[in-house]
């Protein structure tokens, strides 16, 4: 589970802020007249939030999400700063109760 999540997170912040970028910089440069940074960044976005999809779902799926969040999750890579927003709420809502119900690993007993 703690890989999972660790994925999904990770995703989040990197496809998070890739968009903030294509959004904030890259399409007011489009719109100057240098299209190069846009389009070079548009692509990691894209592959980035394919990345983001599958690991999303496989977290969804982990926790055992219904409907409605599962598709929050996987539609917040596509609306710049969702991506921090959702996984604030994913974690407080989802995460920490499932992670705080797993048993502890076991303490090294000390001599």
């Amino acid at each position: 589970m703690n890989a999972a999540v660790l994925r999904y997170r990770v995703m989040a912040y990197v496809t998070g802020v890739v968009l903030v970028v294509l959004c904030f910089v890259g399409i007011p440069l489009q719109v100057a007249g240098h299209p190069a940074v846009a389009n070079n960044v548009g692509v990691v976005h894209g592959i980035l939030y394919i990345i983001y999809l599958v690991f999303a779902w496989i977290l969804s799926r982990k926790l055992g999400l219904a409907t409605k969040p599962t598709v929050i999750m996987l539609l917040a890579g596509t609306i710049p700063i969702m991506t921090f927003i959702v996984e604030r709420w994913v974690t407080r809502r989802f995460i920490n109760p499932v992670l705080a119900a797993q048993p502890s690993p076991a303490q090294p007993v000390r001599h």
